[in-house]
């Protein structure tokens, strides 16, 4: 089964800004996998990114058994591009729970690749009443590189593109989103490209950028040093051969977070859901099916 893109296609209010998100799946009340907790899935912050572009081939499988929500982050795709106060995790992470009081959802399982992996992990910390487990694809934020180079290929060439842009700029940078370079097609530079180029998004990717880098703000962003507060069912997803993120990032998250598990797949690089689709749904869909709601206090 496969989705059009408009068929799923919808916007609400968070607070001052309108998120656009694509939804999915049975409803909450007549599915039981996972608790019946609804999926937020948050995309990475590469030149172009979007929701539909990370995930939306992947939303077949998660809806079949979730009510699956695909969240453009603020800043992204269809969303608002507000200037980021304060750190970016935190500042998409506060709008994402204004988007899910909008839509009147009390608690979800999350689910973020890269820059969406560091504002599941904000969100986690700071409203963990709204949190069921955490799956992160070679998170941001979380992620401390022991060994590699600071930045990293994959940022470096994510800066390049900033300063100038042009599709060959994107290309590279795309190329090390992957070890299969047959991914990295005509097709998907030119929309990416697209999107990377629309109106207010440059600025966007400023605003964001900034954040992590101005010393007010990006200490805020380091939340490996808050790991060990973080108290869910988690699962450090990541590829063998990531660029962006490499595989050493995970030793800290893994160590620190109580409920931590790491799954790494072979012959793959930063994007997960797309180079290892197969195997990184089925084991996503089992890890967050063994997850138990049980009634919290004040309830019956």
């Amino acid at each position: 089964m496969t989705y059009a893109k408009e068929s799923v296609q919808h916007s609400a209010k968070a607070g001052d800004i309108t998120l656009n998100y694509y939804e999915a799946g049975p409803d909450t009340r007549s599915s039981q996998a996972g608790g019946g907790l609804p999926l937020v899935m948050l995309h990475g912050g590469g030149p172009g990114a979007s929701a539909w572009s990370n995930f939306g081939r992947a939303l077949p499988h998660f809806a079949a058994s979730f009510r699956t929500l695909l969240v453009d982050q603020p800043g992204f795709g269809g969303s608002d591009k507000p200037p980021v106060v304060g750190n970016y995790y935190r500042h998409a992470a506060d709008y994402v729970v204004k988007l899910l009081d909008e839509l009147g959802i009390e608690r979800v399982h999350l689910l973020g690749n890269s820059l969406g992996g560091g504002t599941a992990m904000r969100l986690a910390l700071s409203h963990p009443d709204r949190v069921g487990r955490l799956i992160l694809m070679g998170p941001g934020g979380l992620s401390l590189n022991l060994f590699h180079a600071d930045p990293t290929e994959g940022v470096q060439r994510l800066m390049d593109f900033g300063g100038d842009p042009t599709r060959e700029k994107l290309r590279a940078f795309i190329s090390t989103m992957v070890v299969d370079q047959s991914l990295v097609t005509d097709e998907l530079v030119e929309e990416r490209f697209a999107d990377a180029t629309a109106p207010g998004a440059q600025e966007a990717m400023r605003s964001m950028g900034m954040s992590f880098w101005n010393p007010e703000t990006a200490e805020d962003g380091m939340l490996w040093r808050e790991a060990h507060r973080l108290r869910k069912h988690t699962l450090l997803t990541w590829g063998r051969e990531d660029r962006v993120n490499p595989l050493d990032g995970a030793l800290t998250a893994l160590k620190l977070i109580p409920k931590a598990q790491l799954h790494v797949f072979p012959h793959c690089g930063h994007w997960a859901q797309i180079e290892a689709a197969e195997e990184f749904a089925e084991i996503s869909t089992a890890f967050l099916a063994r997850h138990i709601e049980r009634p919290r206090k004040g309830t019956a």
